[in-house]
């Protein structure tokens, strides 16, 4: 939590991909992440719910999915199994998990529109 210039409490309270293919994408993230949102809506579907939402956005507007200023990371209990899924899945792997000298065990892999994306566990 922190605390805006008022002493308010600000939070992230959405990180949404905006895409050119709300279904294509959001159906990715349905498979990674082993949810069901319920939803085949080709504008707009909420994937996680929870304090920060996780939403898939199809603006209107043509994106170039040339991302290169923001990645998304997501904390995972059993990195070896989500990189064996990813590979099942056919995902574009850029790093393999590597061991980071801070503790965490870090990957990173490409999703349909070339977000990068950040898989990391903190091993005991």
């Amino acid at each position: 939590k922190f605390r805006n210039e008022r002493g308010k409490h600000m939070r992230i309270g959405e990180v949404s991909l905006n895409t050119n293919d709300v279904i294509t994408l959001a159906n990715f993230y349905k498979k990674l992440l082993g949810i069901d949102n319920g939803s085949n809506d080709e504008i707009h579907q909420a994937l996680i719910c929870e304090e920060t939402q996780l939403t898939i956005y199809n603006d209107g507007t043509n994106k170039n999915n040339n991302n290169q200023n923001i990645s998304i990371a997501f904390t995972v209990e059993d990195i070896e199994a989500e990189y064996n899924k990813l590979l099942a899945l056919g995902v574009e792997i850029i790093e393999k998990p590597t061991q980071r000298p801070w503790g965490t065990v870090n990957m990173s892999f490409y999703d349909p529109d070339r977000n990068v994306i950040y898989f990391r566990s903190f091993p005991k």
